[in-house]
């Protein structure tokens, strides 16, 4: 009703009686100066039809001229190497040809910016146009460059100032999300910016592409899962801490400290380490050039010279053992290919599994705890290491979502608890900088995202740091856990909440929002199922969910042997047949890998039977549950999805995996793990890392429910919705915003926060 005020969930939290939230409610609601207004961008013309098929088209072209372009070099130089007389000139012609394919792929992006766009300028581009696909393009190039690998280097620094990124000296970008308009992007001297963060210089919003500037001062730290719209800055010694964000506007004065969704001012620092003395420049390019003999000596020649000889190796078998290998249509030849592809994938994985539980074992003897260490020396070298070995997202897929993820994180040198096993104690995805320096407590459960920040980072030096999770604490969605952490036992942490670390240690209580405040620690109605976690019980169920889990691990295998065993059938048929037809047999070869997406899609379909999921409410020792954390392992397209980001065929996979999506759905690569649950409608704009989620987990109960986006909605970067809510048509959701279980959000609103709340009255009106 337009006569009563707004009330916040925090609200509802720190009231709890009638009287008290109606004494507050009556007083003025003081407005923050830091939260901004923006208005909605100018109204233009939507895409039709011809334009949205034509922009498709021409994605569809691209991306066809470029694996064409990279399927006839590794055939080139497949038949180079393979032609080797001996392992020594294998690894030289490996060698010269790695680094061919390096300088080639890192260049190209850069190529194609200046002769595509040139500078880029603040300005509105409208989505499926013509100017879209030269963005596009673009931002496809400078994202799967191999320049990737060196995040946290000089060497990637180095990559986007040839960008045209405006970078000071002693930068440190540890964030693997590229900024794609780098001409806006300025970075000032001793600036820390931590993994997960996003300043891409650009957004989606109501139909177009706005790109606007992000400016950073010097001596500026970024935290951990942090958000930087266009149009913000930050001021010389300034700080934004972890799950923060700024807003379109919002501008952070030199020496102060932001946090918060959309950020504030608070007094809690997060630079935690002294800055050390600077690094000498001599010290940067020894670095840099022992980074690039590793990768052009080592990693490139070992992998494509190993490639090479496994290929040749599996036709020559294929004829010792009787087939005939080279002909396409002889059965005999898929049987062993088979067979072969099975030896080499499960060799793969048990070789992985032994060089990820030992060699970082090694490297982790040569680094001592709270000690700080220069950065881009031996030390650095071999935490850099450790942090890529260690967080394998393979493993943690295969063991996550079962009693087995706890073996596996003991296994990497983590210390996690094993007494009162709940058989759900971390999801699918877990992360840390490095596992010696992680414990977790008994009973502790954690949903999908966790970020252990055990590391702690200047622009020159860095330090690692025990985190400890308590016992019988729950973490949700998306939660960045820091070592300084002032959370004891049984709390509950709700998804993309803050963590504190300042104030008294918080002890059986939960947390919401980005700054957090208390909340109770469980609701009555998540207590139905606790008859289900205690004897006899929970023994038997848990070892039923057990037994479930470990068919669920044998299918995620199955399904990616299948996929492998495609792959390397697919190689041997181009390769031969690239003798008789030349380049060209690579066209249809390319297309047919870009399709491998739909093997996927027919396993996603397969795990539920062919139906769609319904919304669910029950215990994790239910079938039901196990059913569902099959749906969300064995499947595990995520990879496969980015491909399609910003063009029209993601919207055809969506409806293939059961969404119901209105027309020309521009999706820049949103999270939807219950698809079938899912509803949006027309022009819709979903931006990168927003994330709409059907399901909840606190602590032994599972619950999932549908989501409805309304067209011509919005949900900026970072934007997370919960299960039960609904957008109206028109609505916004600023960047980083966490909409909560069942909410409902007017037609033509803006809501924004963490959690979300209406930001902006009248807004109605303007985007009529």
């Amino acid at each position: 009703r337009p006569d009563l005020p707004t009330v916040s969930i925090q609200d509802v939290y720190a009231h709890p009686t009638l009287r008290s939230l109606a004494t507050t409610l009556a007083a003025p609601e003081p407005t923050p100066a830091e939260l901004p207004t923006t208005a909605l961008p100018k109204v233009v013309a939507r895409a039709n039809r011809f334009e949205y098929i034509l922009c498709g088209i021409l994605q569809l072209l691209v991306y066809i001229g470029y694996a064409f372009l990279v399927a006839v070099v590794l055939e080139q130089g497949y038949d180079w190497v393979s032609e080797a007389s001996s392992l020594s000139h294998v690894y030289l012609r490996s060698l010269v040809f790695g680094a061919a394919i390096f300088i080639g792929l890192s260049l190209l992006p850069i190529v194609a910016k200046w002769l595509l766009v040139g500078r880029w300028k603040p300005r509105q581009i409208r989505i499926w146009s013509l100017t879209y696909v030269r963005f596009w393009t673009v931002k496809m190039l400078v994202r799967v460059s191999p320049m990737i690998m060196f995040v946290g280097s000089p060497l990637y620094l180095l990559y986007l100032r040839a960008l045209g990124a405006h970078i000071g000296r002693r930068v440190l970008i540890l964030s693997r999300d590229v900024p794609v308009c780098t001409d806006l992007l300025t970075i000032g001297d001793d600036t820390v910016i931590r993994k997960d963060s996003f300043f891409s210089c650009y957004r989606g919003r109501a139909g177009l592409i706005e790109t606007g500037r992000v400016t950073l001062g010097k001596n500026v730290y970024v935290g951990e899962a942090t958000v930087l719209d266009i149009g913000t800055a930050m001021g010389d010694d300034t700080q934004l801490g972890n799950s923060s964000s700024l807003h379109t506007g919002q501008s952070v004065p030199d020496g102060e400290r932001w946090h918060g969704s959309p950020g504030r001012r608070t007094e809690v620092n997060y630079q935690t380490i002294e800055q050390r003395a600077r690094v000498r420049p001599l010290r940067k390019f020894a670095s840099m050039v022992l980074q690039l003999l590793s990768l052009l000596l080592v990693r490139l020649p070992v992998t494509i010279g190993g490639v090479a000889l496994v290929l040749v190796a599996i036709p020559r078998l294929a004829v010792f053992l009787g087939a005939n290998a080279l002909d396409l249509t002889d059965w005999e030849f898929y049987v062993y290919a088979l067979a072969a592809s099975f030896i080499i994938f499960f060799g793969l994985v048990l070789a992985g599994f032994l060089i990820v539980t030992t060699v970082p074992r090694l490297l982790g003897l040569f680094i001592k705890p709270d000690k700080v260490y220069p950065l881009h020396g031996f030390h650095h070298s071999l935490h850099r290491a450790i942090t890529r070995l260690t967080n394998l997202r393979f493993f943690t897929y295969l063991f996550g979502d079962s009693s087995y993820i706890v073996n596996y994180l003991n296994r990497l040198g983590g210390d996690v608890s094993r007494k009162e096993q709940t058989g759900s104690n971390f999801g699918l995805e877990v992360k840390h900088e490095t596992p010696y320096m992680f414990s977790v407590g008994p009973a502790a459960m954690v949903a999908d995202g966790l970020s252990v920040i055990n590391a702690d980072y200047t622009s020159t030096s860095f330090r690692v740091s025990r985190a400890t999770i308590g016992a019988h604490t729950f973490l949700g969605n998306n939660v960045s856990y820091p070592a300084q952490s002032r959370l004891g036992e049984n709390c509950l942490v709700a998804s993309k909440a803050m963590v504190p670390i300042d104030g008294p240690v918080r002890e059986n209580v939960g947390l919401l929002g980005s700054p957090s405040f208390e909340i109770p620690r469980s609701v009555h109605r998540d207590t139905r199922f606790d008859n289900l976690r205690r004897g006899r019980t929970l023994r038997r169920r848990l070892a039923a969910k057990n037994k479930h889990n470990l068919r669920t691990m044998g299918l995620y295998l199955l399904a990616r042997w299948g996929y492998f065993f495609g792959v390397v059938v697919l190689f041997l048929a181009a390769d031969e047949l690239y003798h008789a037809y030349g380049a060209w047999v690579d066209l249809p070869a390319d297309v047919l890998l870009m399709l491998s997406v739909l093997y996927f899609v027919l396993v996603e379909r397969a795990v539920t039977g062919f139906r769609r999921l319904q919304p669910r409410y029950c215990s994790i020792y239910d079938p039901h549950f196990w059913w569902h954390e099959r749906f969300w392992k064995v499947p595990a397209m995520g990879y496969f999805l980015r491909a399609f980001d910003g063009t029209p065929f993601k919207s055809m996979i969506w409806r293939l995996l059961g969404v119901r999506v209105g027309k020309r759905l521009f999706d820049d690569g949103c999270g939807l793990p219950e698809r079938s649950l899912v509803t949006i409608g027309d022009d819709v704009t979903l931006n990168v890392h927003s994330k709409i989620q059907c399901h909840s987990q606190e602590d032994g109960t599972f619950k999932s429910d549908r989501i409805t986006i309304g067209s011509g909605s919005t949900l900026g970067v970072g934007a997370f919705v919960m299960y039960g809510a609904t957008l109206g048509d028109g609505s916004e959701l600023e960047p980083d915003s966490y909409l909560m279980k069942g909410e409902d959000v007017t037609p033509h609103s803006r809501w924004g926060g963490n959690p979300a709340i209406e930001l902006q009255e009248g807004f109605a009106q303007a985007a009529a």
